[in-house]
């Protein structure tokens, strides 16, 4: 088969291309529970080029050479190519989305239903991704789509979607009407962010972005107020809040200034949700103790989250903008993602 496949890093971003478009073998079934996905959809992730830059060495690849070569694509979905002699409820045909780590089932963790943080391999950061005409995963992993729905638009809520339903899921548990969440950075993950709150509380939703053609869409998608970043983005959030912050502030870039403003327009109290990263968040501790403040993480959703998400699509709550690129492309898609030519999610059709 087909696949676009990392052979080295690239710390600074400069090659003229990252992926090499070549044959390789097909994946194949080894474990009762494996499933062979035909792909009909593959996102392209920033974090794509987080693991081309080689942020995700120490993590994943900790020597630096041993994971390469490998298929990039950690947002898929397809169609059920052929299954293991385990696998009990799928059949050929069948159109999917996949959960992005695959987890062993039997941890503590995984018991617990946080699959993220189960033991396992996670296909496009430490194994062989869906940059591909096919994927080898597991039955945990899949999730079946309903008759509303096509795999190459849904991929990118494998991980985009499923990272900010989660990162917004959070918020809503504490969101109450005629407060306030601020969202920093609309674009693939953040404009779904904001259309989950929409359907999930009744709190009034600020948006900061530095690019208008983001701002509009943040617009479409039901933000109440729309906020330029242009230097003065914390006075504006202040005004808006009658100066004293949003109770939610969910921040999708982390980095270039956005984590120290994104706590500067929290209230006191407040909970600040960091889901970009690439800087580091410098507070004075006394800080934190005096306004109470918390600062929150957030990775992928889970399998139980994916499925939550797949409902508020199918229920036409949560439209995901996004962009087409054919398979043999990829180089061009991560070009236009790292040049901020992308609002909304870019997806790989082999």
């Amino acid at each position: 088969m087909k696949a676009q496949v990392l052979h080295k890093y690239d710390d600074d971003l400069t090659a003229s291309s990252w992926v090499d478009y070549i044959d390789v073998p097909d994946p194949i079934i080894t474990k009762g529970s494996d499933v062979i996905i035909r792909i009909g959809g593959a996102g392209v992730c920033r974090t794509d080029l987080h693991v081309i830059e080689g942020i995700w060495r120490p993590h994943m690849d900790p020597t630096g050479n041993e994971l390469l070569p490998f298929i990039l694509g950690h947002e898929n979905a397809g169609w059920i190519e052929d299954v293991g002699p385990e696998v009990v409820g799928l059949k050929k045909g069948d159109p999917v989305i996949v959960h992005p780590k695959i987890s062993n089932g039997t941890c503590l963790a995984c018991r617990r239903g946080e699959d993220m943080h189960g033991e396992g391999t996670f296909p496009g950061l430490d194994s062989n991704g869906g940059y591909a005409e096919a994927l080898v995963t597991s039955e945990r992993n899949i999730i079946k789509l309903p008759k509303s729905l096509l795999p190459k638009e849904v991929a990118p809520y494998s991980d985009a979607g499923l990272t900010a339903y989660r990162a917004a899921k959070k918020a809503t548990r504490h969101l109450l009407p005629g407060q306030y969440c601020v969202v920093i950075g609309a674009g693939g993950l953040g404009h779904i962010a904001i259309q989950v709150l929409r359907a999930m509380c009744a709190a009034e939703i600020i948006v900061v972005d530095t690019s208008a053609a983001s701002l509009e869409l943040a617009g479409k998608c039901g933000a109440d107020h729309l906020v330029r970043a242009d230097g003065g983005e914390v006075d504006a959030v202040l005004s808006l809040t009658k100066g004293h912050g949003a109770e939610a502030v969910l921040d999708f870039v982390g980095e270039n200034g956005t984590t120290r403003k994104g706590l500067e327009m929290t209230r006191a109290a407040g909970s600040y949700y960091v889901v970009g990263y690439g800087e580091n968040i410098q507070v004075p501790t006394v800080d934190l103790v005096i306004s109470e403040k918390n600062i929150i993480g957030n990775l992928v959703g889970t399998w139980a989250e994916l499925t939550e998400l797949m409902e508020l699509a199918n229920r036409g709550l949560v439209d995901l903008t996004t962009k087409e690129y054919a398979l043999s492309d990829a180089n061009t898609a991560l070009r236009d993602l790292h040049q901020g030519k992308i609002h909304g999610r870019a997806v790989l059709i082999p």
